[in-house]
């Protein structure tokens, strides 16, 4: 793949910092070829385990490249990792030598010498610590013995059940994935991708670095984290003809700026609910959304979590280019998505070409079952965990995806939620608290919320706007006490609305017995999935 992206696309913008210098796929080979014969100088041959910890940048892709090109192995770790689960990842992995950024150098102070022989710094290539070099620069060849079922990369997943896990993915999973996530959406030499999500996920690895390079695309990297301010400028500058995203990003987003225009007074709230009025003011917003992201987006992939509904109605009716993707670190990760002039409100699209999807043993009432999945892009297993790898990959080779969805009569798939989330109440009813959730994020203030069960009682965790609530006692903020009582007395009316609200919109036994406040932000995963074994 490499190869032949570098002969066919020799001239083309490559992997480049936002607004910086050029970088030809001519001169990414040659930097690729560099790091390559740095590596075996280094004592690095086939199957030996590289670390990757960096911040997003174009040398993370080059050094991903020259690991794989001599047929070695990736250990992209994110950078959310503690230095702790960074220290047991680099142990169980056996990585015999470690990129770092800058930024994260401090991360790797509880790595023993024994378990990593050489640390190099990933802005400079210059070794930080390790012995000399062993190998001869000037004679040393890049091997040509790599074959497709070879290991490419151990991602170990940040799964919002806790314990992380190291899955094995093939070179072949990984550009079999790309190839087949350009049937669902075509992309050119001439694309220009934004990136934003870490490239130590396999969402933003395959389809953000894999997937534009294959295709001969440029792909942007933001020197600091994508906040506005940063994100902006960006923005304008690239032009991004596509970018992937989380849903927590476009929430954001719709919840900050978009909604609170359509709420700002009551004239423009009532006309809002007139259905013909609303598509017309959210096709209005979507233009100046559009201009927001550039003017030129074409593609706009979400993935990682389920997207809001209120949400995706408002980017449905604004004719935003978005498009929802499905997959798992497992599976390299899509497996089902549709493209935006094909996508449907509330569902993911059917299966990727060349993926067989099933839902196992459906309920015979609602057809909700566990997605199983079958293809080129299941990996190859768990690291160092065949018991494990045998639980989730069957013997005839479905993966079980541990996600509960069902299929439309014309193959579009939809996500109900996570198999280990689900709640079966005292009466033997199934709960998902996934739905429960989508309908408490729509109620007003909500930023974001999480419904778990304690105590056999079903129980709503509950962030609000705190900000955007204190702002109408303004007024009080000279009388403390005055101030606090109406504050406490606001909260206390709001949340037994809420609760309120909540129970009239679900079945019985899925209603919530006690709304609490939670104080902070959630914790949460790389991919913005809420960390929820930290609260149940």
């Amino acid at each position: 793949m490499l190869r032949n992206s570098f002969s066919r696309y020799g001239k083309n913008q490559s992997l480049v910092f936002v607004g910086e210098e050029e970088r030809t796929y001519s001169q990414l080979e040659k930097e690729v070829n560099q790091v390559a014969i740095q590596l075996m100088c280094s004592g690095i041959t086939k199957g030996d385990k590289v670390a990757i910890l960096s911040s997003n940048m174009p040398n993370w892709g080059i050094v991903f490249f020259a690991i794989t090109t001599i047929g070695a192995i990736a250990v992209p770790i994110l950078p959310d990792f503690s230095p702790s689960e960074i220290s047991n990842i680099i142990e169980h992995s056996e990585s015999k030598l470690i990129f770092v950024s800058e930024n994260l150098l401090s991360k790797i102070g509880l790595i023993s010498s024994d378990a990593v022989k050489e640390v190099i710094s990933i802005e400079t290539f210059q070794k930080i610590s390790g012995p000399a070099e062993t190998g001869n620069r000037v004679k040393t060849i890049i091997p040509d013995d790599i074959e497709e079922d070879d290991l490419a990369s151990i991602i170990y997943t940040s799964g919002t059940t806790g314990k992380s896990k190291g899955v094995m993915l093939s070179q072949k999973n990984i550009v079999w994935d790309a190839e087949h996530g350009g049937l669902i959406h075509k992309i050119t030499s001439d694309d220009r991708f934004l990136s934003v999500l870490p490239l130590s996920h396999t969402y933003e690895n395959t389809l953000g670095l894999i997937f534009p390079v294959m295709y001969g695309s440029s792909v942007h990297y933001l020197k600091k984290v994508p906040t506005p301010a940063v994100l902006i400028p960006a923005l304008q500058t690239v032009r991004p003809t596509a970018m992937l995203t989380v849903p927590l990003i476009i929430e954001k987003i719709y919840k900050k700026q978009i909604e609170p225009r359509f709420n700002k007074n009551i004239i423009i709230s009532t006309l809002y609910k007139i259905a013909p009025i609303r598509q017309l003011l959210n096709r209005i917003a979507g233009k100046k959304l559009m201009e927001t992201f550039g003017g030129e987006l074409i593609f706009f992939g979400i993935g990682g979590a389920k997207l809001d509904g209120k949400v995706e109605k408002f980017l449905r009716e604004a004719k935003f280019p978005y498009s929802i993707g499905y997959g798992l670190t497992e599976t390299a990760p899509l497996i089902a998505g549709a493209a935006p002039p094909v996508s449907r409100l509330q569902t993911i699209g059917p299966a990727m070409p060349g993926v067989a999807l099933i839902v196992n043993q459906p309920d015979p009432k609602t057809g909700q079952g566990e997605i199983w999945a079958k293809g080129p892009n299941v990996m190859k297993g768990y690291f160092k965990e065949p018991e494990l790898t045998k639980e989730v990959i069957t013997e005839d080779g479905w993966f079980k995806t541990g996600d509960l969805g069902s299929f439309d009569k014309e193959g579009y798939l939809s996500f109900k939620g996570r198999l280990k989330n689900m709640i079966v109440s005292s009466s033997g009813e199934n709960i998902y608290p996934e739905e429960i959730e989508s309908i408490i994020n729509d109620f007003k203030h909500v930023v974001e919320s999480l419904v778990i069960q304690r105590k056999g009682k079903l129980v709503a965790l509950v962030l609000l706007n705190m900000e955007e609530l204190e702002a109408k006692y303004q007024a009080f903020r000279g009388q403390a006490d005055l101030y606090n009582e109406k504050i406490n007395d606001m909260l206390k009316d709001l949340l037994e609305e809420l609760q309120q609200y909540v129970n009239s919109q679900v079945n019985k036994f899925s209603q919530v017995q006690l709304v609490i406040l939670q104080p902070q932000p959630f914790e949460r995963t790389p991919t913005q999935k809420i960390k929820r074994f930290l609260y149940s």
